[in-house]
């Protein structure tokens, strides 16, 4: 093993201070990567089993389970969840 110079060490040191760790990557590159591909598989998967034994009901219904599915990560990849709650508790409320 090579021993790295005491300046590279010390220059390595002050990078890692000032870079910034965060999930955006790995957020973006799963809903830019993953989430397609994932939907891709489905419907395929929806029309190799029900499609091609001309079951269109049971694909439907399947696909209804999917978009409740879809409309679930939607809501939790816009960060819509607290407008909703918020909305759903306005309905309720008695002051007006």
């Amino acid at each position: 093993m090579t021993a790295m110079p005491l300046e590279t060490l010390a220059h390595l040191d002050v990078l890692a201070q000032q870079t910034q760790l965060g999930t955006e990557g790995i957020r973006g590159w799963i809903l830019n990567n993953l989430l397609p591909l994932l939907l891709l598989t489905v419907a395929i998967l929806l029309l190799w089993l029900g499609g091609g034994k001309g079951d269109n009901a049971g694909v439907m219904r399947r696909l209804g389970g999917v978009l409740v599915a879809l409309a679930i990560v939607g809501i939790a990849v816009t960060n819509a969840g607290i407008d909703i709650g918020t909305f759903i508790a306005q309905l309720f409320s008695t002051s007006g």
